[in-house]
């Protein structure tokens, strides 16, 4: 499977993100260039992947500049959450994995 964009919201503001498919339920999720982390789908709900779990890649880990103007954003559940239920909606049409 190819990566896609997903847009979700943070607060008061919009975020895009790249979702790169890991396998069939996990993703990592790709914000400004970098691996902000990734989520999984296990047993009716989506949970973050520890970060010592990952393989980098080519890419860096995200690491916040407070300089650069980009959104703070953390992987919390309400977050995890939001990802994957868009990226259930794009790969399902809305209909439950």
């Amino acid at each position: 499977m190819k990566p896609f964009n997903i847009k979700i919201g943070y607060g008061a503001n919009q975020v895009t993100l790249t979702i790169f498919p890991i396998d069939e339920y996990q993703y990592k999720v790709i914000y400004y260039g970098a691996i902000l982390g990734a989520v999984k789908y296990d047993i009716d709900c989506w949970e973050s992947i520890p970060s010592e779990e990952l393989e980098a890649d080519d890419l860096p880990l995200y690491q916040h500049d407070v300089n650069s103007g980009r959104i703070y954003l953390i992987l919390n559940e309400a977050t995890v959450d939001e990802i994957g239920n868009e990226i259930e909606d794009l790969l399902t049409g809305g209909e439950d994995l």
